[in-house]
């Protein structure tokens, strides 16, 4: 069965540029929700989404009629010291200049790596095995959740920041690891 994976609608942080992440559970802004008002998604059985208020609104929004099952580990990368910062208030230092000379693959200082956030993320996928259920899935969660998630089971296998998207877009993801853009 295919999985759509949607990333969550935009924030104030979005907005802003902000490093938003599993600390802190920002609601959807009056833009965000506008710009899913309306969107037609393809039918599923079932949502599955982040425990973070963006997240279940978006399935709300984009899911009416289904209550989402909440996941945990689909939370966004703890960002440490750089939560809630941009990079306007973020550069020049050297904790930042190293995280972005390392490619993003330090982990965030006080916070998470992304190794660390993709193994969790990829484990969740695993265990809730959804290509083995009856019925198309959607998982709504964030831009690093979606990366990580792509980067380990679309094929050909492409690197974890080839999958960025945008607020509200997302992926179709078919059992054998072919992909679209939605």
């Amino acid at each position: 069965m295919s999985i759509i994976l949607i990333r969550h609608g935009k924030t104030a942080g979005n907005l802003e540029g902000r490093y938003i992440g599993s600390r802190t559970d920002e609601p959807l802004c009056e833009q965000g929700i506008e710009a899913l008002r309306g969107r037609v998604c393809p039918p599923v059985k079932r949502v599955i989404a982040s425990p973070l208020t963006r997240c279940l609104q978006t399935a709300a929004i984009l899911y009416p009629d289904l209550v989402p099952q909440v996941e945990n580990d689909f939370r966004e990368c703890d960002f440490g010291a750089f939560e809630g910062k941009n990079y306007s208030e973020l550069n020049g230092r050297a904790d930042y200049q190293a995280w972005i000379d390392s490619g993003g693959t330090l982990p965030f200082p006080g916070g998470e790596s992304q190794e660390e956030m993709r193994c969790r993320c990829e484990e969740a996928f695993r265990r809730l095995n959804l290509f083995a259920l009856e019925g198309d899935s959607a998982i709504v969660a964030h831009g690093g959740t979606l990366m990580a998630l792509m980067s380990a089971f679309a094929l050909p296998p492409r690197p974890y920041f080839d999958y960025q998207v945008k607020n509200g877009e997302g992926f179709l993801l078919e059992p054998d690891g072919s992909w679209r853009r939605l």
